[in-house]
């Protein structure tokens, strides 16, 4: 059990390192949903934060993406992360919400409004939307909102030519060593 212990730690501080170090191989994450007509979906997002006392990832959408109806249709979805150095996959089923108004947004937009990425959000544009034959003017107000991702359960994988491992580190009740 201590080394579950000890496992579960480490994947936390890997976790506080994708969010804070750009090139960790975990900041780039797969989001898969589920679309209301019921097929999947995948594609990656950026994981902006992480609170470890909530057990919850944060990152940013453009509140036109697909995604956000997915996740207002089905909020639940999955997370996978995968990290070739250590030869870690990690699978996450998270819960989430997203929030298009308040201080969850507006404080994450005053600080993310002055970078490069903010044209992101700032096109009349929808993700997806055919760009023509005209070059798009910027939108008069953003498409910003911010997703959190309570994490429900944690699958971890490592893949190793000596051995592959794998274990469930949450919920911490549930934290055991599993066939790979």
């Amino acid at each position: 059990m201590n080394d579950l212990l000890a496992l579960a730690a480490r994947v936390r501080d890997e976790l506080a390192q994708a969010v804070s170090t750009r090139g960790h191989p975990w900041r780039t994450a797969t989001l898969a949903t589920v679309s209301p007509e019921g097929l999947p979906d995948a594609r990656t997002v950026v994981l902006r934060e992480w609170d470890e006392h909530e057990q919850t990832l944060v990152f940013f959408t453009d509140a036109r993406s697909p995604k956000v109806q997915h996740l207002q249709h089905q909020p639940q979805a999955a997370l996978v992360l995968w990290h070739p150095g250590l030869g870690w996959q990690l699978r996450m089923t998270v819960r989430t919400e997203v929030t298009f108004e308040g201080l969850a947004v507006s404080s994450r937009w005053a600080r993310l409004k002055m970078t490069p990425a903010a044209q992101d959000y700032l096109s009349p544009l929808a993700p997806g939307d055919s760009l023509g034959s005209l070059s798009p003017a910027a939108a008069s107000r953003p498409h910003f909102a911010v997703v959190h991702a309570r994490v429900l359960a944690v699958d971890w994988l490592s893949l190793n030519p000596e051995g592959h491992r794998r274990a469930r580190l949450c919920p911490p009740e549930l934290a055991a060593w599993l066939q790979p």
